[in-house]
């Protein structure tokens, strides 16, 4: 029998669960082996003293009748004078008197020198009777007490008499091997059947433990899942018993729920980096590093008129709006940094992901822009749907649609900043700092200047063009500037999903392109006429600023002089 066929030998890194069921039937299993044997070996010892009583009192008999059948022979041997046939005489019915193995009667002088023995043997009896006669020399009766003697290098123990006819003595004993081999062999034949009836009764003990004891194999088992995948689940007690293995599984499982509640209040509260932080350190210390990283923020527009318009209803908008950017920032591998009010702030390249972490925050950009427009939508439907029911509506209400119109602008900025924890042991916060923070707040202000949805710079385009092998996105140059508080010039550019790329889209980007190679060179007289050509938003402010004549020394930079 295997006995991972009746027990799980699971492991927890290099260290190897065993089964509690398992450590008790072992303890039992010994306990109960090592009781019996001592108890069959205590029986043992106290039959034996009475095996020896008895058999002292059937030695003393032996030894009266051999001993009167010698005074029988003496009178014999009296009449006839055949000292030879006598003794011959008590010889055989020694031998005849005794039919167990290891039985003796001995005829011997005080000197040593055998006279008769019951041994079927024809070769020279070695005698040895030093301290043979210790109890008469103290006053004891031979014949009660106990001798031994050693016979061809063999032990008898016995009694013995002294015949004054024939002045020998006679020595009824017993081989002490071979009177206690048959109590040896049903010692051993004992233990056998114990060992035997107790393997028996284990294999059942086995099956009535674990079922008595399955509750705790669930428990091990659930919290080894729960070890593995990080993660709070209760566990499964339906069936249990009431007894104390269940009243710990439904306490683990009340403070399951608790602690879950609380690591799902912290998840809510920090970011996931710090999460996982803390589980594999056990701590979150105030500390940060230098990293390449990928910001994306994003900023509802017309914010102020929404709060005015909808005063405390703007949370729960706000809070629509969040929960489809958080899971789209999330979905991505993108960490959150920071929320203030209608600003949010992601970090991608912190989490341990294949992704390319420029092309993620452009993914996640383009799910958030696609929510705002679901989101748009069902505004817009809701209105029509109004407007059927109460016809035009009134100016009150054209202001609480404006506002719940949600539009987002999204800048995305990539490089070296410091990311780690700031504060203090009471109250800490991530955060990320650094020139690119700015900078992907700056782009993000850029999407209302520039009219299209989302804004990244050069470093994301170089990023994501040679890294990604097949990219989502193609990038259209939108302009080079020098944004405020800056001294150098980037490139900026729009970001444009593939999928959204139809053939009349194409025309007119193809167009501002055009215009924009014009621009960039200073000749805005040609810039000019292709920006009136296309139909894009973004051209109109490019056509505006080309009526203009070319600034002295243009190096084709626009400098912003406002955030």
């Amino acid at each position: 029998m295997k006995l991972h066929g009746l027990f799980r030998f699971d492991k927890v890194g290099n260290l190897r669960v065993i089964p509690v069921s398992l450590k008790i039937v072992i303890i039992l299993v010994v306990f109960i082996v090592a009781s019996n044997i001592t108890t069959n070996y205590a029986s043992l010892v106290f039959s034996r003293i009475n095996q020896i009583y008895f058999t002292k009192q059937l030695l003393i008999k032996d030894l009266k009748e051999i001993s009167n059948f010698s005074n029988l022979q003496w009178q014999i041997y009296n009449l006839n004078g055949d000292m030879d046939s006598a003794l011959r005489s008590i010889r055989e019915k020694s031998a005849f008197e005794l039919k167990k193995t290891g039985s003796l009667i001995l005829g011997f002088t005080k000197d040593g020198s055998v006279i008769f023995s019951s041994l079927d043997t024809d070769s020279e009896i070695e005698l040895n009777i030093e301290g043979l006669f210790k109890n008469s020399a103290s006053g004891g009766n031979p014949e009660q007490d106990f001798d031994t003697l050693y016979i061809n290098n063999k032990k008898y123990f016995g009694v013995y008499k002294h015949n004054h006819n024939w002045d020998f003595y006679l020595f009824r004993g017993e081989e002490e091997d071979a009177f206690y081999e048959s109590s040896w062999q049903n010692f051993f034949i004992i233990i056998v059947v114990i060992l035997f009836i107790t393997l028996f009764s284990a294999i059942a003990g086995i099956y009535a433990i674990r079922y008595l004891l399955r509750f705790i194999g669930i428990i091990t088992s659930s919290i080894m899942e729960m070890t593995k995948h990080q993660k709070l689940t209760p566990i499964p007690l339906h069936g249990a018993s009431n007894d104390d293995v269940t009243y710990m599984g439904l306490s683990f499982n009340v403070l399951s729920q608790n602690m879950d509640m609380l690591v799902n209040i912290f998840k809510k509260f920090t970011d996931r980096d710090v999460v996982k932080k803390a589980y594999t350190d056990k701590e979150v210390r105030l500390e940060g590093e230098r990293r390449d990283l990928t910001m994306l923020f994003t900023d509802i527009k017309n914010y102020t008129h929404m709060t005015e318009t909808l005063g405390p209803d703007i949370i729960k908008l706000l809070n629509i709006q969040y929960e489809h950017a958080i899971g789209s920032i999330y979905n991505k591998d993108g960490s959150i940094a920071s929320i203030i009010g209608d600003a949010l702030l992601a970090v991608f390249g912190v989490m341990d992901s294949d992704r390319n972490r420029s092309h993620a925050a452009l993914l996640a950009g383009k799910e958030i822009l696609e929510s705002t427009r679901k989101l748009q939508n069902r505004m817009k439907l809701k209105k029509e749907e109004l407007i059927r029911e109460n016809g035009a509506l009134n100016e009150e209400e054209e202001d609480i649609y404006q506002a719940v119109l949600v539009d987002v602008g999204i800048g995305i900025d990539s490089g070296d900043v410091f990311y780690g924890t700031i504060g203090s042991q009471l109250r800490m916060t991530t955060t990320v700092i650094g020139d690119k923070v700015n900078a992907a707040a700056r782009l993000e202000a850029l999407t209302r200047l520039y009219e299209v949805p989302m804004i990244c710079s050069e470093s994301v385009e170089y990023d994501v063009r040679s890294q990604v092998d097949v990219p989502f996105f193609d990038f259209i140059k939108l302009d080079r500037v020098q944004v405020k508080g800056k001294t150098k010039a980037i490139d900026i550019f729009w970001p444009v999903p593939k999928e959204d790329m139809t053939p009349d889209l194409k025309q007119q980007l193809d167009i501002f392109s055009t215009g924009l190679d014009f621009y960039l060179k200073g000749n805005w007289e040609q810039a000019n006429i292709h920006f009136s050509e296309c139909k894009l938003p973004v051209a109109g402010m490019f056509f505006s600023r080309t009526k203009e004549c070319v600034p002295e020394k243009w190096e084709g930079v626009w400098v912003l002089n406002t955030k």
